[in-house]
């Protein structure tokens, strides 16, 4: 009676051990009972019986899948090796998980076909520049196609980076020429400006140093006009009244240098005005000889 009892705890304890299920954060678990879909599993320690259940642990972190470079021909008829990286992960409830495992067949190898398929509508649209130009707008329109073409699928698309265009070697090189080009054109026109600016700033202080000198030129202009305004009203107050006395010197001046005699009234100004010139003090005779 004994063996019969060992074999049967014996058993049991292998029964329960075999169906002892462990699932980690990072996971959730899918429980079938004769194949048909049973119960949710969460995080933890779980049990199923062993032959008649099975469960089937899904990874709900985020994922990263390489679409795989391939040749792409843009709008103008080039050859483009593009490649680009799709980020997504299964979302953690029980209904995004069956999802995923029961309404598609193999999420990672569809993700990426259909990745590719899409960058080739989108790129062989654009020409090979405006592709390298707008790779945000590429991310953008991929994206919303992954999202689109994916939501019953259980799955979230994060995000998706385009990670290469690469034209032909011998366009790459034309291509660098052109940038080089364009480069060594701003530069000129840098310098070009740079010089045009330091002439202009000379100019402007040879204009200041002409205006400075015109300025002082015309202050000197000024002050010989009220130095010569200050000796008119000067010969205007003081000599006006003797005007008829100068003109009888010079023309007295003019007679002696022809030895003419000149003849001076007596007590005439100009007697004392020939005197002062000559330095002789005229003799006045007194009222007794007069009579």
């Amino acid at each position: 009676m004994e063996v019969p009892v060992l074999l049967v705890i014996g058993l049991v304890l292998l029964l329960f051990f075999a169906g002892i299920r462990i699932v980690r954060p990072t996971h959730r678990g899918l429980v079938e009972r004769l194949g048909k879909y049973n119960r949710f599993a969460m995080p933890g320690f779980h049990w199923i019986i062993p032959g008649i259940e099975q469960m089937y642990r899904v990874n709900v972190t985020e994922k990263m899948i390489n679409a795989e470079p391939q040749e792409i021909i843009t709008n103008d008829n080039l050859n483009a090796r593009v490649d680009a990286q799709v980020y997504f992960k299964i979302k953690s409830d029980e209904d995004h998980v069956k999802n995923s495992q029961y309404n598609v067949n193999s999420i990672e190898y569809q993700i990426v076909n259909l990745a590719r398929t899409t960058l080739r509508n989108i790129i062989g649209t654009m020409t090979l520049k405006s592709a390298n130009s707008e790779r945000g707008k590429i991310n953008k329109e991929l994206h919303g196609t992954l999202h689109e073409e994916t939501m019953s699928w259980g799955i979230e698309i994060i995000r998706t980076e385009l990670k290469e265009i690469d034209p032909p070697k011998d366009v790459q090189e034309t291509m660098n020429k052109i940038v080089k080009a364009e480069n060594e054109k701003i530069a000129a026109v840098d310098y070009a400006t740079a010089t045009e600016t330091k002439a202009d700033g000379e100019k402007r202080a040879e204009i200041r140093r002409a205006e400075g000198i015109k300025q002082g030129a015309i202050l000197r202009a000024e002050g010989e006009a009220q130095a010569i305004q200050l000796v008119n009203e000067s010969a205007q107050k003081y000599f006006v009244g003797n005007a008829q006395m100068l003109r009888r010197i010079q023309a007295m001046e003019t007679s002696l240098k022809d030895n003419s005699k000149v003849i001076v009234p007596n007590g005439s100004d100009l007697v004392n005005v020939m005197g002062e010139m000559s330095g002789v003090v005229p003799i006045v005779r007194k009222s007794e000889d007069k009579a």
